[in-house]
């Protein structure tokens, strides 16, 4: 066969270049130039010139069959142009079928291809044009979003600033209604005691006759009664029994009621001495003087609880914002504007759920929602108020980790420890991020149990490109 090979070759001349250069790329053309020998690509062996690509493998590289399907590991070129080269194996030459779109792969068959290279590569073009238009408009809006971005952060920052400046204001404050809760609960003792140790308790807080006087004139004519006096005074060293109507009568004076005037001279009198009489309940709120400390330490009390909410309310809303401001949104804030907003995607029955710096979750039509990463659902609260999650012992834990290529490390989001799975293990979420024109969670799929994977599409991650390759533009 090689003699025949061989023969034609001398007889076809003109056709032996041809066929010895088909399935080679330019750059490799310099190793087939015609000469008497041919040294195999690997350098294993030198053979005659005339066998290359004479059907037969001689290399065992196959690099002396190009363009025939001699050799098992040979590879043939297709040039395709107008569209993209590629390499098949040289065992799929002259098969009956066609592989490269110029049809180069079946010089020699019965098949009957059409060099389709020039549509397909139309195509293509027309689909990276569309595919460069949405990457110039992802970048200016990228552009937009990064301006956005450092204007948030630069509010975050003032408000952080502000809050900050509230918390030491209201630390002032606190330590001031904390001084005067304590001075109102240390008056209210005191009245509290002067008013149990009696006739000294009423001189030592200046208790005025008509102060007791209105205090038994329950109804404020004026006046008091019998009723009144057995109602509010009661013996000394018997509080539990009621004055008569005659002992009420006697420190009346003899009289059913007497005015102030009259009360100076009679009860009061035997009041101040207070070895008889005093006046009921004396430590309970009907006394005016300790009904006002009362409420002034009940008023400071209520004062004070107001700081300590608002302090511990600002405190809290600091530690969250730090948080906030410690999160890597890349290196111009450009992911800023994706903190607090959520993105939803129905697949079959199931809701998915991705809330960026958060978390991602799965609903399914009965309601129930599993953490696909991570897994704080108790306590996690809707993506519009919530950066972080609480652990139930009350520590933070944060939204996951960015884990794309140390190129491009934010083209990839992982959210990890997410609920357990049935068949053990936590279900962990993995988000790329592609080029858009809008924000948007594009597909969701499972390829392992527990095992997520996310296409986000945004114009945050659009990338310049240099240089668009790949495809013959010339005919």
């Amino acid at each position: 066969m090689r003699f025949q090979v061989i023969v034609a070759a001398v007889f076809w001349s003109g056709f032996v270049e041809s066929r010895k250069v088909r399935g080679i790329s330019s750059s490799y053309k310099r190793f087939y130039k015609e000469r008497k020998s041919f040294l195999c690509i690997d350098g294993s062996k030198i053979i005659p010139f005339e066998q290359v690509n004479d059907d037969y493998c001689d290399c065992e590289d196959g690099s002396d069959e190009p363009g025939t399907s001699a050799c098992p590991r040979g590879r043939f070129y297709c040039t395709n142009l107008g569209f993209r080269p590629h390499y098949i194996p040289s065992s799929r030459v002259n098969d009956g079928i066609c592989d490269c779109c110029d049809a180069s792969d079946e010089y020699n068959s019965p098949a009957h291809c059409q060099n389709t290279c020039w549509n397909l590569g139309q195509k293509e073009r027309a689909y990276v044009e569309g595919q460069m238009r949405t990457l110039d408009e992802g970048l200016r809006l990228k552009q937009q979003l990064i301006e956005e971005g450092v204007l948030l952060w630069r509010e975050k920052q003032a408000q952080l600033r502000e809050l900050q400046q509230v918390a030491e204001d209201l630390q002032i404050k606190l330590e001031e209604h904390r001084r005067r809760k304590h001075e109102a609960e240390r008056l209210k003792e005191q009245t509290l005691k002067a008013l149990e140790a009696g006739d000294s308790g009423l001189r030592h807080q200046n208790r005025t006759e008509t102060s007791i006087f209105q205090l038994l004139d329950s109804n404020k004519d004026g006046s008091i009664t019998v009723d009144e006096v057995k109602t509010k005074v009661v013996l000394v060293h018997d509080e539990e029994r009621l004055l008569s109507e005659d002992e009420a009568l006697g420190l009346l004076g003899g009289g059913h009621q007497i005015d102030l005037t009259k009360f100076r001279r009679t009860l009061w009198d035997v009041l101040t001495r207070g070895d008889s009489v005093k006046i009921k309940d004396t430590p309970g709120s009907d006394d005016p003087h300790l009904e006002a400390a009362d409420k002034a330490a009940e008023w400071e009390a209520t004062n004070l609880k107001k700081v300590e909410e608002a302090y511990e309310t600002v405190n809290m809303e600091i530690s969250d914002l730090r948080k906030k401001l410690a999160i890597d949104y890349g290196t111009d804030w450009e992911f800023l504007f994706l903190n607090s907003q959520c993105y939803k995607l129905k697949v079959y029955e199931y809701i998915y759920t991705l809330c960026p710096f958060n978390q991602v979750t799965q609903k399914n039509t009965a309601g129930t929602e599993v953490s696909l990463g991570p897994n704080n659902s108790r306590l996690f609260t809707t993506c519009s108020n919530s950066w972080y999650r609480t652990s139930p012992h009350g520590s933070r834990r944060t939204w996951g980790m960015w884990a794309g290529t140390p190129k491009n490390q934010y083209s990839q989001m992982v959210y990890e420890n997410g609920e357990p799975c049935w068949q053990g293990g936590s279900r962990t979420t993995t988000v790329t991020l592609t080029c858009g024109t809008e924000t948007a969670l594009r597909s969701v799929k499972e390829p392992s149990k527990c095992q997520y994977i996310m296409d986000f599409q945004t114009p945050v991650a659009c990338q310049p490109v240099l240089k668009q390759r790949g495809i013959h533009s010339e005919l």
